[in-house]
């Protein structure tokens, strides 16, 4: 057997157990100093960022159950009727006008929304600070030919940081979006 014999050819090579490990102060400045503006930059950006999506996940839960409720008026040939409900066995539609009453859980009913009505689906809480239809305390009615009960209706979403959108139901039951913030 031949000795093993180890050869350095710079103090670099030496073991890094003879070296400490570690950031001098001036380097830690430093990466602190980047971290905050860096957050700086984009603490603003990403609560923006947030707001907006917010908005859009709603107008999404509003669009699913308004399809979900034309569709089972015209696949049931009867009256399916979409509101607010808190104990999902009649429409509940108070408050409107401040914006809490379309916040709650949305139900789909199937026929006039009242007591003894088939509940077809539920949707959950809003989270916007405001979400108001109408005006006028009235759910959203489709007929057994996919109409919307012979009167238009807004749909306005009002959220955080300006953000917010419109939901627009025409009398022939079909839905559009305006991206612009309604008055809230």
């Amino acid at each position: 057997m031949h000795p093993v014999v180890r050869v350095y050819l710079s103090p670099s090579h030496a073991s890094w157990s003879s070296r400490q490990r570690g950031l001098t102060l001036i380097e830690l400045l430093v990466a602190i100093a980047v971290l905050v503006i860096i957050a700086t930059i984009g603490l603003p950006n990403f609560q923006q960022f947030t707001a907006r999506n917010e908005v859009a996940a709603e107008v999404m839960r509003i669009k699913t159950a308004l399809a979900l409720t034309r569709s089972a008026a015209i696949t049931r040939r009867t009256t399916a009727t979409l509101c607010p409900s808190l104990d999902m066995t009649h429409c509940q539609i108070s408050n409107n006008a401040e914006g809490d009453a379309w916040r709650a859980s949305l139900a789909v009913f199937e026929g006039q929304g009242e007591t003894g009505d088939t509940l077809l689906r539920t949707f959950g809480e809003s989270r916007l600070p405001s979400l108001t239809y109408r005006n006028d305390d009235r759910p959203v009615r489709y007929k057994a030919l996919g109409r919307s009960g012979g009167h238009n209706g807004t749909f306005r979403l009002c959220g955080r940081l300006d953000e917010g959108a419109s939901i627009i139901v025409n009398n022939v039951g079909r839905v559009r979006v305006e991206s612009d913030r309604p008055e809230c």
